[in-house]
């Protein structure tokens, strides 16, 4: 604190020069008490006037540095004069308070007589202004009148321009002013790059980069940072790595900013173990450094090690922000861990990071893949801000769980709220109209809607086509739209017509598109037990056994079928016919229970899928302790009578644990939902939520 301050006030005799120096630095520093008892003081000494230019500008730059810029204001506004220096302060004080909507309607508002000339610092604000709030047209002004006064040469003015054209995706003006200027720095460069990319003109990015390299522009931290962003995009591992070269041949400190940076760039590149080298070698670890090895472990799959990553931060006393509790989320969503999910669920409403919108999108994320889409719904309408991301979600959601209307109910609510779909938006849209079996529909969304909006359909959209078609019975159709579609189709698609073909019984066409199927995937072994059970449906015994042969031929070993269930954050994993559970007797009681109530309902077993050349007696048991069987058994004998059970399974469901599992929710009045490798089957009063069609 200054001497000056601790003396009465009538012994203070400092002179006006040493009042504003002070003022600044306390501006400077964000000290605005110590400020206030200056601008009492001036009050006392009368120097604080309307008349004061000088001292009511210190102060107006006091108070919008200190975020109080109706303070600020106020004292402008009584000012009987004003400069140039007043004028920029108030404009600063709002652009740097998030008003750049102001700072324009100032700069209209000032005199522009000789003495009020707008200077490089007053254009400067009100470019970065125009960047900020999206004024485009009235940026392109501002540029045309530096140009005329030739304040362009200035950097500040040069900066705020590069910055205004890349954030209004004007490439070609941003390339004229950096044409323009000779001794472009490295600000501009990295303004450029940055502007370019939040824009998604990536390509054009890395040909300003090449420039930036020509022109032998010495690198800071911002620019590896961007740089490494640049390569993140791009997906490319290979620059990455020239660039990190790059980086360890400097003297920049390699802080956890940049090691951020480039552990980011790694993990979205599929390399986690350089990811993990990086994040190793840090001195220091902060949370953004923390969160970006998590992230890279869930962006390659790797949703169990970063749940432990997580408990080893939380050891290093790392207090996770919302960027991290959504990768946690995420993580859990990839293991549907619902347990574990309401356990973050629980402690981000503790926190108070909720209305965080990516939080959100991942708890909506998270409750969806988990099997829960009612708690996912509540999410999604609790939600006070949402984005593309967020409706998405819920649309996604909803069709994941083959609620078609629900799903474009909420469609229809991003158009009412003016929330503009993208490529994401319409594979949900699409596969709802495909759970309805709506073709009039899902065909107007692709031919009319998409293109109304400039959306180009892609291989997604086509196959989900071609599952509403399936669905609809439309073989012939289906096969005419892949033939007639120029699209290269993958082996997606034909598996998806290869599944309707399955379910219609049209073996004649599904044993056509097998061998497709077959072709581009010899190891398929899904395809090889479709072909095998469409055989076995038409009691085509002898080709039943062909499969078998050529499986053996081919060594392709069937994945043994697995279910799981997590039961008070313990996860309980069954094979069929397994007696390795300690609670296997009971659980295999309990099936037997199941099965013996509903009989007299009409369950049949079907015999008919089971491939192994066995007596029909030992086929109902084979079929009887399916994985899928076990593990809703386990789970009705251990949930409280009134909540759902929640199963996953590695591979299809069968036919015949479908057609139990359908009676078993109505004799037990129990929600079972089951996710396996194609999609969600939500059972409730012996019905299915795929209409049986999966």
């Amino acid at each position: 604190m200054p001497n000056f301050l601790l003396k009465p006030s009538h012994c203070i005799r400092s002179s006006l020069e040493d009042t504003v120096k002070f003022l600044k630095l306390f501006a400077d520093t964000k000290k605005l008490n110590l400020g206030r008892i200056i601008h009492a003081q001036l009050i006392v000494t009368k120097q604080a006037t309307p008349d004061h230019v000088i001292s009511t500008n210190s102060l107006i730059n006091l108070y919008s540095k200190c975020g109080h810029v109706v303070t600020a204001r106020q004292l402008f506004d009584r000012m009987h004069e004003r400069n140039v220096v007043s004028w920029s302060s108030l404009m600063a004080g709002y652009l740097h308070n998030g008003f750049p909507v102001e700072v324009l309607w100032l700069f209209k508002a000032m005199p522009l007589a000789d003495d009020l000339r707008p200077n490089e610092y007053v254009l400067a604000t009100v470019l970065s202004s125009c960047s900020d709030s999206g004024s485009f047209v009235e940026g392109r002004q501002g540029h045309a009148y530096v140009l005329k006064t030739g304040l362009v040469l200035h950097q500040y003015v040069k900066n705020a321009l590069t910055c205004l054209y890349s954030m209004c995706s004007d490439l070609e003006g941003a390339m004229s002013v950096l044409n323009s200027v000779p001794e472009s720095d490295v600000f501009t460069y990295n303004s450029i790059i940055k502007g370019l990319m939040e824009h998604g003109y990536l390509n054009e990015a890395f040909e300003v980069l090449g420039r930036m390299v020509g022109g032998c522009v010495t690198w800071d931290t911002v620019t590896y940072v961007t740089v490494f962003g640049l390569c993140t995009g791009l997906k490319d591992l290979k620059l990455g790595l020239q660039v990190h070269n790059r980086l360890l041949k400097t003297d920049i400190e390699f802080d956890e900013f940049i090691g951020s940076a480039i552990i980011d760039m790694y993990g979205k590149c599929g390399n986690i173990a350089m990811a993990r080298n990086v994040f190793d070698g840090l001195q220091k670890k902060n949370v953004v450094a923390w969160t970006a090895i998590l992230a890279s472990h869930l962006q390659n799959g790797w949703f169990e090690e970063a749940l432990k990553l997580f408990f080893d931060m939380e050891l290093e006393g790392i207090i996770p922000n919302e960027y991290t509790f959504a990768v946690l989320l995420n993580s859990c969503a990839g293991l549907s861990a619902l347990g574990h999910g309401n356990s973050v669920h629980a402690r981000i409403q503790k926190v108070g990071f909720r209305h965080h919108v990516i939080v959100g999108n991942a708890l909506i994320n998270m409750y969806a893949k988990g099997g829960n889409i009612e708690a996912a719904s509540k999410v999604f309408d609790d939600m006070v801000y949402r984005d593309f991301v967020t409706w998405n979600a819920m649309i996604c959601g909803y069709s994941h769980h083959g609620l078609g209307k629900e799903a474009l109910i909420v469609f229809q609510d991003m158009l009412a709220a003016e929330e503009p779909p993208n490529y994401v938006t319409f594979v949900g849209v699409l596969s709802a109209c495909g759970h309805l079996g709506w073709v009039r529909e899902g065909f107007y969304y692709l031919n009319q809607l998409m293109n109304q909006l400039g959306i180009e359909a892609g291989l997604e959209h086509y196959t989900c086509i071609l599952g509403l078609l399936g669905k609809a019975g439309l073989l012939a159709q289906a096969e005419n739209f892949m033939r007639s579609t120029p699209v290269k189709w993958d082996v997606v698609a034909w598996r998806t017509l290869l599944s309707a073909c399955h379910i219609h019984r049209n073996y004649q066409l599904g044993k056509e598109v097998a061998e497709i199927v077959l072709n581009m995937d010899p190891n398929d072994v899904g395809t090889y037990s479709l072909l095998s059970n469409m055989h076995a449906r038409a009691k085509r015994w002898d080709g039943v056994a062909r499969i078998r042969k050529l499986m053996r031929e081919r060594i392709i070993k069937k994945e043994p079928g697995a279910s799981w269930i997590e039961i008070r954050n313990h996860t309980h994993i069954f094979v069929s016919d397994d007696n390795k559970h300690p609670e296997f007797s009971q659980i295999y009681e309990k099936v037997r229970e199941l099965l013996a109530e509903i009989k007299p309902l009409g369950y049949v077993p079907d015999l008919a899928i089971v491939l192994h050349d066995v007596e029909e007696e030992q086929k109902e048991h084979y079929l009887s302790y399916h994985s899928e069987k076990l593990a809703i058994a386990y789970g009705l004998m251990k949930t409280p009578a009134e909540a759902p059970v929640h199963v996953i399974k590695n591979l299809r469901m069968c036919g015949d644990c479908h057609s139990a599992v359908k009676l078993i929710s109505k004799i037990t009045n129990r929600m079972i939902i089951v996710r396996d490798v194609n999609r969600f089957h939500s059972f409730r009063d012996g019905l299915c939520s795929c209409g049986d069609y999966w």
